[in-house]
């Protein structure tokens, strides 16, 4: 697969088969992400992954910590904090467009709730990986972090492996450094959910348009 097709072909994967990736085939994918560039070679990256029994109990603590009435305490703001104008407006375009897809009015709380929900259940992956990096870290650091996460994606694309990239997973963090092995001092910033699509599945008939080239990118001569 060419680097083209895995970014033309790939997307957000939200329904997973419950068989789970080969270790040997998530080793080789992280063996070779690690080789992305990163301000002054930093490697400020870490994944943590969960899978079999520490995922189905991280699962279920996080949950816990829901039911208990926690409210979400990421570590750095989330993606949707702040957002104004067309941004803002773009956020509830993907909302309607991910509810529309499920049949899900605009105004039916309880089902949109259950929706949600999905995000710590990894829509049913069998694996769940939680991006972190030092605390100390600025927003400038996140760049290698985005860097170094598409190409974990794009890697796992290549080899037959669907993905969903959540920042979701960042909201919870106290059960995750219980189980997961995240290293002292680094926070989480997202978190990705991967394994087999669960092909026909309803959910992974979710499409988000892209802006066009003249909206993204500006020329000068």
């Amino acid at each position: 697969m060419h680097v083209t097709e895995a970014i033309k072909g790939r997307y957000s994967v939200r329904g997973f088969k419950p068989e789970p990736v080969p270790e040997d085939t998530i080793r080789e994918v992280i063996e070779i992400a690690r080789l992305a560039p990163s301000n002054s070679n930093t490697q400020p990256w870490h994944l943590a992954v969960v899978s079999g029994k520490a995922r189905r109990k991280l699962q279920d603590a996080i949950f816990e910590e829901i039911n208990s009435g926690t409210k979400p305490y990421p570590a750095f703001p989330p993606g949707g904090a702040g957002l104004k104008g067309v941004y803002k407006e773009r956020q509830y375009a993907c909302a309607y467009s991910y509810y529309g897809t499920m049949g899900i009015e605009r105004d039916d709380k309880k089902a949109r709730a259950e929706l949600l929900m999905k995000n710590w259940e990894f829509f049913g992956a069998p694996h769940a990986g939680f991006l972190s990096m030092p605390e100390t870290m600025n927003r400038a650091n996140a760049i290698d972090l985005g860097i170094f996460l598409q190409s974990i994606m794009l890697l796992f694309a290549e080899r037959g492996v669907s993905c969903c990239p959540q920042g979701a997973l960042a909201s919870y963090p106290g059960p995750v450094r219980k189980i997961a092995s995240v290293p002292e001092g680094n926070a989480i910033l997202c978190g990705l959910s991967f394994g087999y699509e669960d092909v026909g599945a309803q959910i992974n008939d979710v499409r988000m348009v892209r802006e066009p080239l003249e909206t993204v990118a500006s020329f000068t001569s």
